[in-house]
This record gives C-alpha cells, sequence and structure tokens, in this order.
C-alpha cells in the first residue's frame, strides 16, 4: 500500500514506525527538516521536505498515486486543506486528524466529505474514551473490548505477593480448570514477550489476558487483585479531554458521582452551565488543601488531564499516597507509559498516541475487521474473518503454522464466542482474534484471506 503521511509530529512519527515495519511504502511530507530527519533516522521511509498547502509539493510526495493520505500536522487548517487537495489531486483515502469539534458535532455546516475526508481522527475524544474504559475496568491497566463486547483483553500487574508468581502459564491453567482464558503477552523489563504454557511469571509483570467478558472478575481475583467498584470519581482539568470524560461519564445518569477541577474561573462557569449532574471546583489540582477538602480520601478514582504533564504525574501520586485506589494520568510523552506503573501510577495515557492507534486501525481495515493496539508494549490485537481458502480452515489451532510471535486468541462463531485452545478448530467465517508483534501482521493478515 502507498501511504502519504502529511506532518511528522508525534502522531506521524509513530505511524511511519508502525508502517515501516509492516514494509508498507511511506512518505512522509513536512517543512521540519529536524523532524523528517529523526523519522528517516529511525524508519524504512522516503522523506520530503515541503509545505502540506501546496499542490506542488503533495504531487512530488506522490498524493496522485497513493492509496491512502493521512493529514497528521497539529494544525487543523493544514489538515482540511491537505485533505482537500490530495482528495482531487488523485488520493483514494484520506484520514485527517481534527481537534475542533465543531466539525464533528451534528449539524455541523461542514461535513467531513465536503473537506475530501473519508476519516476524521479527534485525539481528545480517543483518549477520553480510553480513560472511560480504564475506569470501568478499575484493576486493569489496560481494556480492550473485543468481538461485539463479548471478550475483553485486560492488562493486569502482577504485585510480587501474588499467588501466580513463580508458577508457569500452563501451571496457571491447571490450577483454574473451570475458568477459560489465555495469557497472550507478557510484558517484562521492558520487553513485550508472546509466551508459551512453559513461560514462568515473575513479580512486577504485566499480563494481558483475554477472556469473556463475565469471566474478567474472576480472572482477576485469581491474580491476587480485588476488582472493587468506582463509584466517586474526581477529574483534574476542564481540558477538551477532561470535559470530554466528563461529559461521557455525565450520560450514564446516576451511576457515577463526578468532581471536576479546573483552574479557569470563567471555564469552570462554563463547565457548571453546561454539566448539571458534575460538581465543579475553581482551584488548583495540586493543592492539598483542596484535595482534601473534596474528599480526595473517599474518591474512588483520580483522572488528571490538565495540559502540565508534571501536574498530572504528581497530582496522580498525591492522590495514590492519600489512599485513591485507581489512578489515571494524561502523559505529553509516549515513552513515559511503559515506566507509569514503575513510578506508582496505575494507568496512563497520551492522546498522540491514541489517535495514531486510532488512525493505523483505520488504515487496517478493509482486510483485518478491527485492529486494536496496546500502551507501553509493541503488539497488537487483530480482529479478522477466515476465508474458505485460508490454509486454517478446519484445523486444529497446534497444527497450524504462524509466525512464532502471533498467537490466536480467540474465535468468534455465528454470535458465539470461544477463547481459544491448541485444539480448537477453525472453520471458515469465523472471526478470529490474533496477538501479534507488528512486523507479523502482513504474514498473520495474508495466511488468513
Amino acid at each position: 500500500m502507498k501511504i502519504v503521511i502529511i506532518g511528522a509530529g508525534e502522531i506521524g512519527f509513530h505511524l511511519s514506525a508502525l508502517l515501516s515495519e509492516e514494509k508498507q511504502d511511506v512518505t512522509v511530507l513536512d517543512r521540519d527538516t529536524k523532524a523528517l530527519s529523526e523519522v528517516a533516522s529511525s524508519c524504512d521511509v522516503l522523506t520530503i521536505e515541503g509545505n502540506a498547502a501546496s499542490a506542488q509539493d503533495l504531487l512530488a510526495a506522490g498524493v496522485k498515486e497513493a492509496d491512502l493520505v493521512i493529514a497528521a500536522t497539529s494544525l487543523d487548517e493544514v489538515n482540511m486543506i491537505a485533505s482537500m487537495m490530495s482528495k482531487r489531486l488523485g488520493a483514494k483515502k484520506v484520514i485527517a486528524r481534527i481537534r475542533n469539534d465543531e466539525f464533528t458535532d451534528p449539524g455541523t455546516p461542514l461535513n467531513p466529505e465536503d473537506l475530501g475526508i473519508d476519516v476524521m481522527i479527534n485525539p481528545e475524544q480517543s483518549v477520553a474514551q480510553e480513560i472511560v474504559q480504564l475506569i470501568k475496568r478499575s484493576s486493569a491497566s489496560d481494556v480492550l473490548t473485543l468481538a461485539d463486547g463479548k471478550m475483553q483483553l485486560v492488562g493486569l500487574r502482577l504485585e510480587k505477593n501474588s499467588p501466580l508468581v513463580g508458577i508457569t502459564l500452563m501451571e496457571y491453567a491447571k490450577g483454574y480448570p473451570n475458568m477459560v482464558f489465555r495469557i497472550v503477552a507478557i510484558y517484562r523489563g521492558g520487553r513485550t514477550i508472546i509466551p508459551d504454557g512453559s513461560d514462568h511469571l515473575v513479580g512486577n509483570d504485566t499480563i494481558f489476558i483475554i477472556a469473556c467478558t463475565e469471566t474478567i472478575p474472576e480472572i482477576v481475583k485469581s491474580t491476587g487483585r480485588i476488582e472493587q467498584p468506582i463509584n466517586r470519581i474526581m477529574i483534574a482539568g476542564g481540558t477538551k479531554v477532561g470535559s470530554h470524560v466528563a461529559r461521557i461519564l455525565n450520560k450514564e445518569n446516576g451511576r457515577w458521582n463526578v468532581k471536576l477541577i479546573e483552574p479557569s474561573e470563567k471555564w469552570s462557569m462554563q463547565l457548571a452551565a453546561e454539566l448539571e449532574n458534575i460538581l465543579i471546583l475553581h482551584g488548583e489540582a495540586t493543592d492539598p488543601d483542596l484535595l482534601a477538602t473534596e474528599g480526595i480520601m473517599d474518591t474512588d478514582a483520580f483522572i488528571s488531564v490538565t495540559d502540565d504533564e508534571e501536574s498530572n504525574i504528581i497530582s496522580c501520586l498525591m492522590a495514590k499516597h492519600l489512599g485513591v485506589r485507581k489512578t489515571v494520568a494524561m502523559v505529553s510523552k509516549a515513552e513515559y507509559i511503559p515506566l507509569s506503573q514503575t513510578i506508582g501510577l496505575d494507568s496512563a495515557v497520551n492522546k498522540k498516541l491514541s489517535a495514531s492507534n486510532e488512525i493505523h486501525r483505520q488504515i487496517r481495515q478493509g482486510k483485518v475487521l478491527a485492529v486494536s493496539s496496546l500502551h507501553g508494549i509493541k503488539a497488537e490485537l487483530l480482529e479478522l474473518e477466515v476465508s474458505s481458502l485460508s490454509k486454517a480452515v478446519d484445523k486444529p489451532i497446534h497444527k497450524i503454522r504462524l509466525p512464532k510471535d502471533c498467537l490466536v486468541g480467540g474465535i468468534l462463531r455465528n454470535g458465539s464466542v470461544e477463547i481459544a485452545t491448541g485444539q480448537a478448530i477453525i472453520r471458515k467465517n469465523d472471526r478470529v482474534i490474533i496477538f501479534c508483534l507488528p512486523q507479523s501482521i502482513e504474514a498473520v493478515t495474508s495466511y488468513f484471506k
């Protein structure tokens, strides 16, 4: 696939790294020579210095022959102009990063199609949805919903006193014969491991388990953690992300008791008028007196999504110290995410990484029903349909020759779900859920076609 990425910032860089590992034909266009140099030194892509609003530079980047153009600069206006011009110059599909809510609200005078955009990605909305999923599954560092909600993949960190520490995956499964699940990955010491039954579990491992949604609480309990319901939530920051999270929680009437802290008096008044069921507080989230006065020690979850990364980390650590069970911090540097649990945070999110992952999911669709990426580990979940021509049809999983760093996690057939074991047989038209490293995506996709 020929792909042109407009913008060599964090989103463009992350996408370039992912797509170059998949051996895609990628060209990156930007005016910033330093940013282009960083992309070129790390990724196998072609870089071109040029203006995203120039038809001549877009043509030089190859948008006329492009299967896909991704407009991912930091400016909405530039992305819109680049999208319109790319579409008219011949690009087959255009994805654009647009942060302005006016273009996604119902009744907007300009639809994405009017701007030449096939798919519009809003980073703030993407990360807000991710935060809400983390809150709903309080003990997990990562949560992905799969197979139309019938399955979930959760990331769980093993404490050093966890009953699972020191045993193999095979022993874990034998110890819980009535609990059907599969560990599809282990994150350990900065490495992503696609495991087999002989691998031992170690303290501080983060294990990624796929299971039917109703089984997840039992799985959490088996790790030594307690899945406690979250009712009282405090949000630090009435930013776009914070207000999006508040709106999503506000729609589930009565389920959550939510407080939001905002330092701007004018904006806090506006939010108070808009969000009727949420208590809006004017103040600084790093003020311990304010937190104590507003009942931080009785709070179940603390979410810090201000524009100040250090403030988010400090306020979450303060909340954790005061006994809050679940903390989520928004960080601006994606490399901080794998370190989040090491310093005491439960979860960390990055809106640019969330947007990049959402764009990547859109890129993969067509061949694949869905693609999901996980924060902090170098692996992806694919949900794809098995063709009648696939080599996997009518074979048990243990006889399928997948790449070494791939693992089948689940099977969806005629509306029912099955956690994949070695004896499970794959049939045509099944939807299979596969966990693999990026370099194997193309090989796996082709195998099931």
